[in-house]
């Protein structure tokens, strides 16, 4: 018997932040070969869609968690950390972006609105 799976949405920030992601990666490395765009992409894109059949399996997002914040999780595909909020029914992905900057500062600016 198939797992059921549910509904997973990009945010207009994650949308963003793919977008971002992928023009950047161009202009370092052009579309093709392994560590081309394209193939980046890819990778993030199938991590994001496995969230439809497990949408528990990342850890909590550990600098909320300090803050006694538990609903977010997320993907770890380095060096980018993709930040979700499972619920019910869906899986809504928030931030896409490099695990190097200062994610503290980017997480209350996007999540907590700080």
């Amino acid at each position: 018997m198939a797992k059921p799976t549910i509904d997973v949405r990009l945010s207009i920030g994650a949308e963003r932040d793919l977008s971002g992601i992928y023009r950047r990666r161009l202009a370092q490395r052009g579309a093709r070969g392994e560590d081309g765009a394209d193939a980046l992409l890819d990778d993030l894109a199938a991590a994001i869609e496995s969230l439809a059949s497990h949408p528990a399996r990342g850890p909590v997002v550990p600098e909320l968690d300090a803050l006694g914040i538990h609903e977010f999780r997320q993907l770890s595909r380095p060096p980018f950390r993709i930040i979700y909020l499972p619920e019910d029914e869906r899986v809504t992905v928030l931030v896409v972006a490099d695990g190097r900057r200062d994610f503290r500062t980017l997480l209350g600016e996007r999540l907590l609105g700080s």
